[in-house]
């Protein structure tokens, strides 16, 4: 199986390719068809006049962490070029979380589509509405290994977070795996395990 993106054109004709500033996000999903799930987020992200999904991970599978009680997940990382500001961006994403039915019941429960943002071109901000780079992001495998497939070499944090990327492939720190590759313009190489 793979994930394929029906309009491969992504925003570069709306926006040029090097118009605004780089996010990552992690995307996760663990009802309905997962997969679909987030291919949906990808599209919706990449459809929005202001938001470029410019590379994605490979989709990984892990287990449940905090609420521990549901199934299992199906997580990624994407990269994208906005001309949104962090807050704009954030809303944007809660926003399409709501087209897809997410709904907020139990706290690290299960859900349709959870997107996080996790860096904003070097922007560091402690608010209670965002805090960036996210808090736990180098604490969890399921946000790090997708992250790791995204993050151009010459990103600060790109070192630190592929090492922590390939030692929890090797333990299978939250039970993460190799789930599928996608086919995105941009996709990147899934991390060596």
């Amino acid at each position: 199986m793979t994930m394929e993106h029906d309009s491969p054109r992504g925003n570069n004709e709306r926006n040029g390719s090097a118009a605004g500033q780089s996010a990552y996000i992690a995307l996760g999903a663990n009802l309905g068809d997962r997969e679909q799930q987030l291919k949906a987020a990808l599209r919706l992200l990449d459809d929005h006049p202001a938001i470029t999904v410019v590379r994605a991970s490979a989709l990984y599978e892990t287990d449940p962490v905090g609420y521990t009680d549901q199934p299992a997940f199906l997580n990624m990382a994407a990269a994208l070029r906005t001309s949104l500001e962090p807050h704009e961006l954030l809303r944007a994403m809660l926003a399409m979380e709501n087209q897809l039915g997410r709904k907020r019941d139990i706290r690290w429960g299960p859900r349709t589509i959870d997107l996080d943002m996790l860096l904003y071109d070097g922007v560091t901000l402690t608010e209670e509405e965002l805090t960036l780079p996210h808090p736990r992001m180098m604490e969890r495998a399921f946000v790090l290994v997708p992250l790791a497939d995204v993050l151009p070499d010459e990103h600060a944090l790109q070192k630190r977070v592929k090492e922590r990327a390939k030692r929890a492939l090797q333990d299978r720190g939250e039970g993460i795996a190799l789930w599928n590759m996608i086919n995105w313009p941009g996709v990147s190489a899934h991390s060596e395990s």
